[in-house]
């Protein structure tokens, strides 16, 4: 059972062999967005409800509760938002849907739970939702401020400790590029290589909200909340900024900062060399 986290696939599954399209089948790609509180996670489990159970079973509703597959851009897991996930439903063939009927038709059979299709497309031969992403992006949510939250309850990690996001973003900047990320990485990870090549990580502040935006191809397990960990002990002075690239160098996972709460954590794109709703 893998507890809240997120992990994209690996670098080295790119070059994987493909999930085939089962006969009498047609692939769909869609965008979901969905509230991951109270959820297990995006992937099924014997311990609570998943979104993928909850897709699977709208979109079997849709299609005379005919059975359905489904694949994911990246796997969120217990308490983890997205509001821009890509996934796959194949659907079977002699149901003669559009993709508005689609998007529209399973977001109904998802009520009343905080899941729903955005949009949907036909998917273009050989597309996957998993293997042909080349990024992922992610955006991690801390609420700087004295009071607990109200409005952005179950959304940020509320910290009451005054942070530093210049000093934040400045330490960010010198994990940028490939390295071998052991110290952000979840001592469950199952990845082959902690090798992981980080496009993008900024620290930026509006209002009471720092925003940690971060950029890649894949992630380690826990990879963006411990880094989101060890930024928080930049911004609230513990750690100097340099610290951060120590503890990187380091690749030891002891020398890092705590994993933070997985509710401050949302998926928020999906990148593919050709978008499958343009």
């Amino acid at each position: 059972m893998r507890d809240s986290a997120i992990e994209s696939a690996p670098e080295e599954a790119q070059t994987q062999g493909r999930e085939g399209l089962a006969s009498g089948y047609t692939r769909w790609a869609l965008k979901i967005e969905y509230d991951g509180t109270g959820l297990v996670g995006w992937q099924k489990q014997n311990n609570g409800l998943s979104v993928q159970e909850l897709l699977e079973e709208a979109a079997s509703r849709l299609v005379g509760d005919a059975p359905v597959m489904s694949a994911t851009a990246g796997r969120t897991d217990a308490g983890v938002h997205a509001s821009a996930m890509v996934v796959q439903l194949d659907l079977p063939c002699h149901e003669r849907l559009d993709a508005r009927q689609i998007r529209d038709g399973i977001s109904f059979h998802l009520k009343p739970h905080r899941v729903a299709v955005l949009e949907a497309a036909a998917a273009a031969e050989g597309w996957h939702a998993r293997f042909s992403a080349l990024s992922r992006r992610y955006r991690y949510t801390i609420l700087n401020r004295p009071t607990r939250p109200v409005m952005d309850a179950d959304h940020v990690w509320h910290v009451r400790r005054p942070l530093d996001a210049c000093a934040m973003h400045e330490a960010a900047q010198t994990l940028l590029g490939r390295h071998d990320f052991s110290s952000f990485r979840a001592a469950a990870c199952q990845a082959n290589s902690p090798i992981r090549t980080l496009d993008r990580l900024d620290v930026t502040r509006s209002g009471m909200h720092i925003h940690i935006d971060v950029e890649a191809r894949s992630f380690l397990h826990h990879q963006v909340r411990n880094l989101a960990g060890s930024l928080h002990l930049v911004g609230s002075g513990q750690w100097p900024v340099s610290k951060l690239r120590e503890v990187l160098d380091s690749c030891d996972r002891r020398k890092a900062g705590p994993t933070a709460p997985s509710e401050g954590l949302c998926l928020v794109g999906v990148g593919y060399a050709q978008d499958p709703f343009g």
